[in-house]
């Protein structure tokens, strides 16, 4: 580290935070490590000291003195998309936080081989833990036939339930959009989904579909794409739009698409369909017109299998485990009650 002169300055050390916090360089240690026992003034001084320090705990010099790594890996894949990357944010925060460092290492879904590269690179490495973060079934049976050396914890994509549905974070998503659209009046739905082989995908056709006949109706129709706008473009070019009058997106880039496809037919949104999209990305207030969606909680999917795969690295380990936040729905200009 620098100062604006150049001059290089002293990294700070356990025992500046602990004599900016008040407490003995152990507690300072004990409280990095997550241990519990401590008041919460404690915590929150010892937690401002490190932030207003920039304190960095020394991983390399604690696995020598603990004899144990501190590093973690996750099995991720799509970090083109933005909910794995915001899963992956979430947990290399709760890894930081815990003293542990995150290793991030992609599989592709549609190319098996590279499941066995990802393994032979995990039974490489020194870590303490793996978390596989699985989005189709195929993936899921490869790993669970695997052998790892290290604790391992299995999360399946949008696998965290929403404690007020019950429901997958994703499925909770979609039934409050499509919920939303019910209450305007609209009875002609239609779903475009994710990838066909995502368990994500079929989780958020499944919720559209027993939002639907909660109220006795059935489904114009629904056709599994990709994550991306250009499937939902793609299948908005084929949309029945005579007999639809709202859509269901399963994320906010497949709603993109679709609102784009609509345009060049000449449809009106919301003026003739409505569209709703899922995960409320930065950029949904500004789409033309800006999008009606669900924000769901998927950094909680990254931080809780964190705090899940630490229980088994450390079985003392005690603490909450995160629990996910409901569904909120953002109403902005892509949805209407139907015409007439």
């Amino acid at each position: 580290m620098t100062d604006h002169s150049g001059t290089r300055l002293k990294r700070p050390t356990i025992y500046d935070v602990a004599q900016r916090a008040g407490v003995s360089h152990q507690t300072v240690a004990r409280i990095v490590r997550g241990d519990e026992g401590f008041r919460p003034e404690t915590r929150e001084r010892v937690a401002a000291a490190i932030a207003e320090l920039g304190y960095v705990p020394n991983v390399t010099a604690r696995t020598l003195a603990t004899q144990r790594s501190h590093r973690i890996a996750a099995l991720t894949y799509e970090m083109d998309q933005v909910g794995p990357i915001e899963v992956i944010r979430a947990a290399s925060q709760a890894a930081r936080e815990a003293g542990y460092l995150l290793d991030i290492i992609t599989l592709e879904p549609d190319r098996d081989e590279s499941i066995d590269e990802a393994l032979a690179l995990i039974n490489q490495q020194d870590l303490a833990g793996v978390i596989a973060l699985i989005p189709t079934e195929s993936i899921a049976d490869a790993l669970t036939g695997a052998t790892f050396r290290v604790p391992v914890l299995m999360e399946r994509s949008d696998s965290v339930q929403n404690p007020e549905q019950g429901l997958d974070l994703g499925a909770a998503g979609v039934l409050v959009a499509t919920q939303h659209l019910l209450s305007l009046g609209h009875k002609r739905l239609f779903h475009v989904g994710g990838p066909e082989k995502w368990l994500a995908s079929h989780g958020r056709s499944r919720a559209f579909t027993a939002a639907l006949q909660a109220e006795q109706l059935q489904p114009v129709g629904a056709r599994f794409g990709g994550w991306s706008a250009r499937a939902g473009y793609e299948i908005g070019l084929t949309l029945p739009v005579d007999e639809v009058t709202a859509v269901v997106a399963a994320n906010d880039q497949i709603a993109l698409g679709v609102i784009h496809a609509l345009h060049e037919r000449g449809i009106g949104v919301p003026e003739q369909i409505s569209v709703t999209g899922v995960d409320d990305i930065a950029e949904a207030a500004y789409f033309y017109p800006p999008l009606t969606t669900t924000k769901i909680d998927v950094a909680s999917v990254g931080r809780r299998a964190v705090e899940q795969l630490l229980r088994k690295i450390e079985p003392a380990r005690s603490g909450p485990i995160t629990e996910p936040a409901a569904p909120l729905l953002h109403v902005r200009k892509s949805t209407t009650p139907p015409r007439g």
